[in-house]
């Protein structure tokens, strides 16, 4: 009876252990993720700023130099020149063997966030596969396949990306117009909802 006991109270103090796991894991990794870039900015510009004001030097200056940096190539992009700058080194990192799969993977996947690029992946759809109770959420990449070789899509098709759960990449497939449902999600809830497995959603009249 001592021992039936014993567990319950182990298997409770075990439950509420990983209900605050769950809870403060999600706050510590993003702490860890901003203190990462903090202290990358720091050690990385930190010392060049050093070298070069040696006695004028203070901690925290690297992160500073960081932030300004990285507004400064913002600012710098609405500019042509440098914008066909990055589109050269883009170039280049496609043609790196393994460097061209990561990189492509993680661009694609920061540029569903973002805000300027919405208009191109707009449309969030649930795709019929084997039969309609089966189906997967995916972002329609394209409707039009005039400017493409024969054979890859045509005005009952559309093309749509599948992402993967808790990873980076998926799938574009090419299915009839018939085989999708619209649904009324913006992408960076859809991207949430699938690379979660399901377990992050948001009403969006909340």
């Amino acid at each position: 009876m001592l021992f039936s006991t014993e567990i319950k109270r182990m298997k409770k103090i075990g439950k509420l252990f990983l209900q605050g796991l769950i809870a403060i894991l999600p706050i510590a990794l993003t702490l860890y993720l901003i203190y990462w870039l903090a202290a990358t900015a720091e050690s990385v510009l930190g010392q060049a700023i050093r070298f070069v004001i040696r006695d004028y030097y203070r901690p925290g200056m690297g992160v500073l130099a960081g932030f300004f940096l990285v507004l400064s190539i913002g600012i710098l992009l609405r500019i042509w020149i440098f914008r066909k700058l990055l589109a050269l080194g883009e170039a280049l990192l496609q043609k790196v063997p393994g460097v061209k799969s990561i990189y492509g993977s993680i661009r694609d996947l920061v540029g569903f966030f973002d805000a300027s690029k919405k208009k191109d992946f707009d449309k969030t759809v649930m795709v019929s596969f084997l039969d309609d109770d089966t189906r997967l959420m995916g972002l329609v990449t394209r409707e039009a396949f005039d400017d493409l070789p024969k054979g890859i899509g045509d005005k009952e098709t559309v093309a749509v990306y599948l992402p993967m759960s808790y990873q980076l990449g998926g799938f574009t497939v090419m299915v009839p117009r018939s085989r999708i449902r619209a649904v009324d999600l913006p992408v960076d809830q859809a991207m949430k909802f699938v690379l979660t497995a399901g377990v992050s959603a948001e009403n969006k009249d909340d």
